[in-house]
């Protein structure tokens, strides 16, 4: 669960440790643990997690394709999404299996079909799977036969290289601003002075921060470090050589830039949390959209790159709001309803509720009538929701702008249908949506008995994650797995390290509680 190599309990060091606490122990052996308990360990572990998603009636999954840099390994992953009883999201790995030969389509659609297999999970059970946007994904989708969507993440990558790359002095900017992080990263007696002129300067001890291609936001986290740094950077420059500097006209272009990315920082923080489902992308597209088309002083010296981000964001996003996955989860998210479409057409949203009624209907059972009246939504709030609710001074443009959205839409749908269903989905889009900062999960689980119809849809789609961020979190965990000391493990027992790592919290979330409570 920590990461540690099976071959600890051959460590002097840790041998005298558990002698010191407890003398009478006899520690056990590496080859009792790999042999033995880690074996009967994953079974238990299997078992708990068979029993937790066999009667779960819609799961959504997240998917992707990881090859290790130490060593001749690939792995294919498959991660389980749900919400439990209590409208709780909940997620486990299910595998990262080594897969061997060409990544083609047909050979991951019949990989992943023998992981629902051994699961004993019907395809009817699958709502939705998360994957890339490659081509050999979307191919073994089709050939299952199963509902998917793309990551947002990854297009929102496509958006921002499209802008970046729109307008050369920008782009040559971040170019200069990479050598000079790439500088201090390789030279420890440069990044040493550098701390001795921050300590100087009473500014904070910070490392720059070097940008990865495959990940957009990391080049926005670069560029904040660098004008953070900006005035120990300029001593340093005083008395030091540096492979390039930058002009004041190019410092005047990355805070510009940093300005302009700041909502897409966010964007991308939202909808990669752990708690994010497909009814955060509409919303956020949205918001994006607007903020982009406003004109500010700032955008003097960026209008090329920030009118081109615009563009790629109305290309790549065009189609979210005819997608039902997307549409129907912002539906039943008590948070948006149907405040966040920008589309005119009624009829469409017409077509989106009445395949919101279907759905409750199909979900639920004797059409879905109500335990108790239907009466007006309580509040529901958290302590840690009030926590994070962000003051006027310090919540961002991106925050503000969702809350005005909120507040300009506040007049629901009009004519309400006679059906049980119909007057279940009228009575909650014609309340008023909950703040932000409240749990929608929460905000369910309190009102699924006064709106079983929705809620039972509900159920279903908001248990959707938008982006396949799990699945990486999930190799992040392999590839410490899987370093430079521990290349020669077979991938079989990758997997199961990486199975226990990723699922024992969630067997063993009391017994954590309670550590975390005595700490």
């Amino acid at each position: 669960m920590d990461g540690q190599p099976l071959s600890v309990v051959g460590d002097k060091g840790f041998r005298l440790l558990i002698s010191h606490l407890q003398p009478r122990y006899d520690m056990v052996s590496r080859k009792y643990l790999s042999e033995t308990a880690l074996p009967e360990l994953h079974l238990k572990v299997c078992k708990d997690i068979t029993e937790r998603i066999k009667d779960v009636k819609a799961l959504s999954f997240t998917t992707d394709i990881w090859s290790s840099d130490v060593s001749p390994v690939s792995l294919l992953s498959l991660t389980a999404h749900w919400l439990d009883e209590s409208y709780v999201p909940q997620s486990a790995m299910l595998n990262a299996t080594n897969f061997r030969g060409s990544h083609t389509g047909d050979a991951i659609a019949a990989t992943l079909t023998e992981m629902f297999t051994k699961w004993q999970i019907p395809l009817h059970k699958v709502h939705v799977i998360l994957r890339d946007n490659a081509s050999n994904m979307r191919k073994a989708m089709d050939s299952m036969r199963v509902r998917n969507l793309g990551c947002v993440a990854h297009t929102m990558q496509l958006v921002v290289n499209e802008g970046l790359l729109s307008q050369r002095a920008v782009s040559d900017a971040v170019a200069s601003g990479r050598q000079i992080v790439g500088h201090f990263k390789h030279s420890p007696l440069a990044y040493s002075r550098l701390q001795d002129i921050q300590l100087e300067m009473n500014m904070p001890p910070k490392r720059l921060q070097q940008d990865v291609k495959t990940r957009w936001n990391s080049t926005y986290y670069m560029i904040e470090s660098l004008v953070e740094q900006k005035r120990a950077l300029s001593a340093y420059t005083a008395d030091h050589e540096l492979p390039t500097t930058l002009t004041t006209s190019q410092w005047g272009l990355l805070e510009k830039t940093m300005t302009c990315l700041k909502p897409f920082e966010e964007f991308t923080r939202k909808v990669s949390s752990a708690t994010a489902s497909t009814a955060d992308v509409i919303p956020s597209v949205t918001v994006l959209k607007r903020l982009l088309s406003m004109e500010t002083e700032a955008d003097s010296g960026v209008k090329t790159m920030k009118k081109t981000l615009l563009e790629a964001v109305n290309k790549r996003f065009s189609t979210v709001e005819n997608e039902p996955l997307y549409a129907l989860s912002t539906l039943l998210d008590p948070i948006y309803k149907d405040r966040f479409f920008t589309s005119a057409d009624s009829a469409k949203r017409g077509k989106d509720a009445k395949e919101l009624e279907e759905d409750m209907r199909t979900t639920t059972t004797d059409g879905a009538q109500a335990s108790e009246p239907v009466g007006k939504a309580p509040r529901v709030e958290t302590a840690a929701a009030a926590a994070a609710a962000p003051s006027s001074s310090s919540s961002s443009n991106f925050m503000n702008e969702f809350d005005k959205i909120r507040m300009e839409h506040e007049e629901g749908p009009g004519t309400a249908s006679t059906s049980s269903t119909a007057v279940q989905l009228h009575s909650y889009f014609t309340e008023e949506t909950i703040p932000s900062t409240d749990d929608p999960y929460k905000y369910w689980a309190v009102n699924h008995q006064r709106l079983p119809g929705p809620a039972a849809a509900a159920f279903r789609y908001l248990c959707a994650p938008c982006t396949s961020v799990e699945s990486e979190r999930l190799f992040s965990t392999v590839s410490t797995i899987l370093d430079e000391k521990r290349n020669r493990l077979t991938a079989e027992r990758a997997e199961m390290l990486a199975f226990l790592s990723k699922n024992l919290p969630l067997m063993l979330k009391p017994e954590l509680k309670k550590l975390e409570k005595s700490a």
